[in-house]
């Protein structure tokens, strides 16, 4: 039964959703019966206040120049872990490019539900032809290994089930199978100035992880936290002189949070060491302020990064990224000049 402070506090939370996401929003959450449900409804309200701005912005949003699509195709596929599949594909239009980091990264197109063209096509036809609806599908991928010489790529998919748009193409597509691509980009590299690296990240760095360990400077030492579901599900790493790899068991937990409770407590053997933490945003957000507000670390020392948002698809998370990075770094800013203060 609703008592007077869960329908005073439904009232407060309804009046402010109200005002700020819509008469809607808020009619939903004055009626809501206790103050847990005013709550909920709440943030259910600042949700979808939230998707239906996004979509108005990307319907308002000119179209921008179109990229070339490249080719590849699936020569080999591997299961890694439970829930990692490798595709070994070749692509011949990359055979002859510079690329010297170890976070290269692919943008994979897919054809929307609904579409009635498949791959090849053209990128800059099918921007004039069809509606945003009904354009190419972006998805990001970070590449296990890419080989200039001979155009070969490994490319490490997550498994969720039947949930998202990659994933289950990753487990279903065939050998022989074709698709487009633009890339591949990359920002970093392990420096020869450095004698000590710390990696840590989620599945969806694992790729750059990897890649990053086995580039290391002669002589230089590296710690790789990696965060997986649980015990069996550990990813290959390369070992090595100088290599330590600690699995990071969420076992349920927020992806993440153990993650960055690791890194945060990790206390490295020398100060003149670089770090690599690329994952889940919101485990970013917390070792920003750990590293450039807590340690003082140097941000040139420092590469780190959101792959990924929860409750977000990726469409939703570039949108809003520039937001939430320049919100992180007014914040340490802030404490940075309480601190000295």
């Amino acid at each position: 039964m609703q008592t007077p402070k869960d329908w005073t506090e439904g009232f407060k939370a309804g009046f402010a959703a109200g005002f700020g996401d819509g008469y809607q929003e808020g009619l939903a959450v004055g009626r809501a019966e206790t103050y847990a449900d005013a709550k909920a409804a709440y943030k259910q309200a600042k949700y979808e206040a939230k998707q239906r701005k996004y979509q108005a912005k990307q319907e308002a949003k000119p179209h921008k120049k179109a990229r070339k699509a490249m080719e590849a195709t699936v020569v080999g596929k591997e299961q890694i872990s439970p829930d990692m599949v490798r595709l070994y594909v070749q692509a011949p239009e990359i055979i002859g490019k510079e690329l010297d980091k170890t976070d290269h990264y692919i943008k994979i197109f897919f054809v929307p539900e609904g579409a009635d063209y498949s791959w090849p096509f053209d990128l800059a036809g099918i921007r004039e032809t069809q509606p945003r609806n009904l354009q190419p599908v972006k998805r990001t991928y970070t590449l296990r290994r890419v080989d200039t010489r001979t155009g070969e790529m490994d490319i490490d998919f997550v498994l969720h089930g039947d949930s998202g748009l990659a994933g289950p193409w990753a487990r279903d597509v065939e050998v022989g199978e074709k698709f487009g691509f633009a890339g591949p980009g990359g920002k970093w590299a392990p420096e020869a100035r450095f004698d000590h690296f710390v990696f840590g990240g989620d599945e969806s760095a694992a790729p750059a992880i990897a890649a990053g360990l086995e580039q290391l400077p002669a002589n230089a030492t590296a710690v790789a936290f990696v965060e997986v579901e649980a015990s069996g599900h550990e990813i290959p790493m390369p070992e090595g002189k100088g290599i330590e790899v600690r699995f990071i068991y969420r076992e349920g937990a927020m992806p993440g949070a153990k993650l960055s409770n690791a890194l945060s407590t990790y206390t490295p053997p020398t100060e003149n060491t670089s770090w690599f933490i690329h994952g889940v945003a919101e485990m970013v957000k917390k070792l920003r302020r750990c590293l450039f507000v807590e340690r003082g670390i140097a941000k040139q020392d420092v590469s780190i990064s959101g792959y990924w948002r929860l409750k977000m698809t990726e469409d939703e998370w570039q949108a809003s990224k520039g937001e939430f990075v320049a919100a992180m770094e007014q914040e340490e800013t802030k404490n940075l000049k309480e601190t000295v203060g």
